[in-house]
């Protein structure tokens, strides 16, 4: 594999896209409030996230698979995020996208955004239907940081030559981990971490802190 010359590695919802997707799929359980109560909670960093995910993926429970649709249908990528792809390609950067959410709607929306690589949590299925666990190890803070250093030492990437962008709680480690870590539309325990703010809803806005 031929050394990049940089990575770029973002959170995938409320910064790839504009959604919460563990929302819209509590939406397919009539649970939505609660869900979006216990997010909020989690991307503040009140509460332990593992913890929060396992609480959050119980209420999915019974949802059919075939809702994925449905939910697919509801993604908005962010403002700018195929333009941002496309500089980080244009100066041999690689895009890599690490989750808190699933891998059952982020292996049909990262493509078309220009990710190269991503890695996400998976939703247990049985008869068709949410099981309500989490299939494997959990996604947390500690695993975005380790995504980040494994794919930069893969690309032969130096850390100092990462960026980190997220929003949550669960992005400090990996935004730490970088040589640059954005905040991006970002909690204010994020926002007061981060070595820069990117305030407009806007990915585009990070082309400019490219190498």
């Amino acid at each position: 594999m031929t050394a990049a010359r940089f990575l770029v590695v973002l959170d995938a919802d409320s910064t790839l896209i504009r959604n919460e997707v563990i929302e819209l799929i509590a939406d397919e359980a009539g649970r939505r409030a609660e869900v979006q109560a216990a997010t909020e909670a989690a991307m503040r960093g009140e509460v332990d996230f593992a913890e929060s995910l396992r609480s959050r993926v119980a209420a999915l429970r019974d949802v059919p698979v075939s809702a994925f649709a449905r939910v697919l249908q509801r993604i908005e990528p962010t403002p700018g995020v195929q333009e941002l792809t496309a500089a980080v390609h244009s100066r041999g950067g690689i895009v890599g996208v690490v989750s808190g959410g699933f891998h059952e709607i982020l292996d049909d929306v990262a493509p078309g955004l220009g990710v190269d690589r991503w890695r996400a949590n998976r939703l247990s299925v049985a008869d068709g239907a949410l099981v309500g666990t989490v299939d494997g190890t959990i996604v947390d803070a500690a695993a975005k940081a380790a995504s980040l250093r494994e794919w930069a030492a893969e690309l032969g990437v130096a850390p100092r030559a990462t960026i980190a962008i997220g929003d949550g709680a669960n992005d400090l480690e990996m935004m730490a981990a970088a040589g640059l870590g954005i905040a991006f539309n970002a909690k204010p325990a994020v926002r007061a971490a981060a070595a820069i703010v990117v305030g407009p809803q806007d990915l585009a806005e990070v082309i400019p802190l490219l190498p």
